[in-house]
């Protein structure tokens, strides 16, 4: 339904409007470092399209997205939240970065889009709001940053029980954190021996999978967190990391007031 429409919108509007907005947390303050992953990995995505946005914080865009998670785009008439809905939109636009890959290219691009998911935003999820430490220090202070008291403590402990369940779901939430730093080990070289020495995973053009990859590898390497971990593993792998600074050079350098 949504597509169809944005086909019948197209037809009597520009491809890219000029006033798209991205909706998350306010950054400094009170983004967790799972959401600004997804923020970052919808942002490097359209910035490697060309596609102009800007970014918009607000306190509750967690409850202003569609799907209750950010990031979020709001594009004409339509709300459009998370990494995956967002590129296939966009696709809808007439962008995309997968045009010149094969079919099977493009089967094995989605199968590590699905490694990400499963894997990396887990471990993620598990790292900020499962581990005690993290989860004292940072994401519960930081949640609850925007909001007076007692809801400062009442809507970081509601997200605590909704994580909790969604990695019950997917089950995560009994593992140990040993098991889920081998769950990120196993991910990180799998990316690592894909890319190789490419400059994309895909060759000489950037992807989503690029763009997701980034995101989420590169928050991972640079929030200060209690515990390391994460960190320490992406830093064994040369090919990942020589692509983190080839893509921030090549997209973030103009561009660093704005993200």
């Amino acid at each position: 339904m949504l597509m169809e429409a944005v086909k019948i919108e197209m037809g009597a509007t520009e491809r890219w409007p000029d006033n798209v907005k991205l909706y998350q947390q306010y950054q400094a303050e009170q983004i967790t470092f799972p959401d600004y992953a997804a923020s970052l990995s919808v942002k490097t995505f359209l910035y490697m399209c060309g596609l102009e946005f800007s970014t918009v914080p607000k306190i509750n865009a967690e409850e202003m997205s569609p799907s209750g998670r950010v990031p979020f785009i709001h594009i004409g008439p339509f709300l459009v939240s998370e990494f995956e809905p967002i590129v296939a939109y966009v696709q809808t636009r007439g962008f995309g970065l997968n045009d010149d890959l094969t079919d099977v290219q493009k089967s094995e691009l989605k199968a590590y889009i699905k490694l990400i998911g499963s894997t990396l935003v887990n471990a993620e999820l598990y790292l900020s709001w499962l581990v005690p430490e993290v989860y004292e220090k940072v994401t519960k202070a930081r949640y609850g940053a925007m909001y007076a008291w007692p809801l400062n403590c009442i809507l970081p402990y509601q997200k605590f029980l909704s994580v909790q369940k969604q990695l019950a779901a997917s089950e995560w939430k009994n593992k140990t954190f040993a098991e889920v730093c081998e769950e990120v080990e196993t991910c990180c070289q799998a990316l690592n021996d894909r890319l190789g020495t490419q400059n994309f995973f895909f060759g000489k053009k950037p992807t989503e999978l690029d763009a997701l990859v980034f995101g989420h590898i590169s928050t991972l390497l640079t929030t200060d967190l209690p515990r390391n971990e994460f960190a320490d593993i992406i830093r064994r792998y040369d090919n990942l990391l020589v692509f983190l600074k080839r893509i921030d050079a090549e997209y973030f350098d103009a561009l660093r007031n704005s993200y």
